[in-house]
């Protein structure tokens, strides 16, 4: 019986010890970075950051921006293969407004959906892209988000 439990005490003497060295390492090779606002946080796992600069904004979604809008937010991250954005913009411009523009854009988009002046459009080509437009305190919110790398929408190759 005291052979088990110290057997017992020594595996979870082990993987604490492991679990430790482990965390030490990635903590060793975590950067953060903070350029007026802007943080960035690179991991062994992969990079996530914010902007609030359009022109970036707009590089890492890939699409085009509504005129004139301007950039509340923006998050990009890099795990495992996938890349997702994510954008939130503001227009004085009417959501039918914005919802005209990108719906020129993504004419062949899976699901666009409109109710009481709250819009939604998704399309899956070779980026799974979700705009949502909506009116806000006299103002139109857009979110946008896109997903892509390793499988999605069952693209087997990495970028």
């Amino acid at each position: 019986m005291l052979i088990v439990v110290a057997a017992v005490v020594a595996l979870g003497m082990i993987g604490v010890g492991a679990a430790t060295y482990i965390g030490l390492r990635i903590a060793r090779h975590t950067r953060v970075e903070n350029k007026a606002g802007n943080v960035r946080v690179q991991t062994p796992f992969g990079t996530a950051q914010t902007t609030t600069d359009p022109r970036e904004a707009a590089r890492d979604l890939g699409i085009d921006l509504y005129p004139g809008a301007r950039v509340l937010k923006g998050n990009t991250e890099t795990f495992g293969g996938m890349h997702t954005v994510e954008a939130i913009f503001e227009s004085d411009d009417s959501a039918e407004q914005v919802l005209a523009f990108y719906g020129s854009k993504f004419t062949n988009a899976n699901v666009t959906t409109k109710d009481t002046n709250h819009y939604t459009i998704s399309s899956d080509k070779r980026n799974l892209i979700t705009i949502h437009i909506d009116p806000e305190d006299g103002k139109t919110r857009i979110t946008i988000a896109s997903v892509s790398g390793k499988n999605v929408a069952g693209d087997n190759s990495s970028d």
